[in-house]
């Protein structure tokens, strides 16, 4: 039988086996934390620099202010995230910067020229991400070299445009005109194409409502209308007629309701364009008629072949966040209804000009520049195209027209839309590369 000192003995060293297992565990336990606390604040900041380098991307449009654009827009996206365990101030320790986001040719060397960037790299450091182990180990040690109490956390991105394998265009469908062939098939750029608010046999180069799925639902013609996505390059249109109830989702992007909603609480689609001022020929003095079609150019303000007037420029009225009508009534003197020469009936509400409370200004974003499928006899989308929304719809219908820009392919389109990339054609959409 052992003696009673043996067992104390024994008792002894369990309890310093069992303190330096304690301890051995705790250790692996703040390692687990320090790195899973660093591994989370590097998923956050990344997912900041995606949203960074995706929303820049969308403005390089090759376009004299695109390095202006893409970094206010990036740096807006990149900040809007949480990053350091949802910190909505990133704690305080600094969140990114103009200097953080630079510009890239085609041969991926820095420029600060818009006319060649194609490229935008977002990149940021978190600094001082608090450690736990690492502290109590330099505190032991006396080695805050080797065992620091924060660390660093870097997140780079880099997106570009590439074409869109789907992308979200507004449901008509557009014709080519007789012998016309892609890049514009048969249109100029600046020209207005009427587009008809009854689906059927049309001449070339007029546009009718069209469901991009195939379809003849009503239902899905809003939905389309209020951003569906998912169109593709050989995908079969629908023919789903006329569409009185599309009136409301088209005017909306004109900030044009029957009630002014409550844009903090109401979905994104209710959301205007930044202007709504719209144009016809009743206020739009830079027009000549050609061939039956207006050709003018309210998207950027150069002037029509022949014309000596000057035009409303919509550039402009965007930058100034103008409402359809400048004194802001539906109908009266100067109001949108006379502008437009449309009958608005029963859309008796305006967003306001400027960036007050319910205004084009505080609650607008990008509704107007559409992209436009083209399809060939078959009712097959073989392509798509630019275009900008000049008017809503009156009540009852009556014929609208869009103003061709350009092919939606080309680098210098601003139909830069949320889509899949991944295709050979169709739309310039945001794409991460690295």
């Amino acid at each position: 039988m052992r003696s009673l000192a043996t067992r104390h003995h024994q008792q002894g060293a369990v309890i310093v086996t069992v303190a330096l297992l304690m301890l051995f565990l705790l250790g692996f336990m703040g390692i687990a934390l320090d790195f899973g606390r660093l591994f989370i604040v590097k998923t956050e900041l990344q997912t900041a620099m995606d949203s960074c380098a995706l929303a820049a991307a969308q403005e390089l449009d090759l376009q004299p202010t695109a390095i202006d654009r893409a970094t206010s827009a990036g740096l807006t996206a990149g900040n809007l995230n949480r990053v350091n365990f949802q910190s909505a101030t990133w704690s305080g320790k600094g969140q990114l910067v103009t200097a953080e986001i630079t510009f890239k040719d085609p041969d991926y060397k820095t420029t600060a020229d818009p006319k060649l960037a194609q490229y935008v790299q977002c990149q940021h450091v978190q600094p001082a991400v608090q450690m736990w182990l690492m502290q109590a180990m330099g505190a032991f040690s006396g080695n805050t070299t080797d065992f620091p109490s924060t660390r660093n956390v870097m997140a780079s991105a880099v997106a570009t445009r590439a074409h869109g394998q789907t992308t979200c265009p507004i449901p008509v469908a557009f014709k080519p005109k007789a012998g016309g062939t892609a890049p514009n098939y048969g249109l100029t750029p600046g020209e207005w194409v009427t587009i008809l608010t009854s689906q059927g046999t049309t001449p070339g180069g007029y546009i009718g409502w069209a469901n991009l799925d195939g379809s003849n639902d009503a239902a899905e013609t809003r939905a389309e209308m209020n951003g569906k996505c998912g169109t593709r390059v050989n995908d079969t249109v629908g023919t789903p007629g006329t569409q009185t109830t599309i009136a409301e989702d088209w005017n909306y992007r004109f900030g044009i309701y029957k009630k002014l909603p409550d844009f903090s609480t109401d979905p994104s689609y209710m959301r205007p364009d930044f202007t709504g001022y719209s144009y016809t020929a009743t206020n739009w003095t830079n027009t000549v008629a050609i061939n039956g079609d207006f050709h003018n150019s309210a998207w950027d303000g150069t002037p029509a072949a022949g014309s000596h007037a000057t035009a409303q420029n919509f550039v402009t009225k965007r930058a100034n966040f103008g409402a359809c009508a400048p004194d802001g009534n539906v109908r009266g003197a100067n109001s949108c209804e006379s502008i437009s020469n449309v009958s608005l009936n029963s859309f008796q509400k305006l967003a306001a000009s400027g960036s007050g409370p319910a205004s084009h200004g505080a609650w607008g974003s990008n509704r107007r520049i559409v992209t436009v499928p083209v399809t060939d006899s078959s009712n097959k989308v073989i392509d798509f195209l630019c275009m900008l929304m000049l008017q809503p719809l009156s009540i009852p219908m009556a014929d609208v027209k869009l103003e061709f820009i350009g092919n939606a392919s080309l680098p210098t389109s601003p139909c830069s839309f949320s889509g899949m990339p991944g295709g050979a054609a169709g739309p310039l959409v945001p794409a991460l590369v690295r």
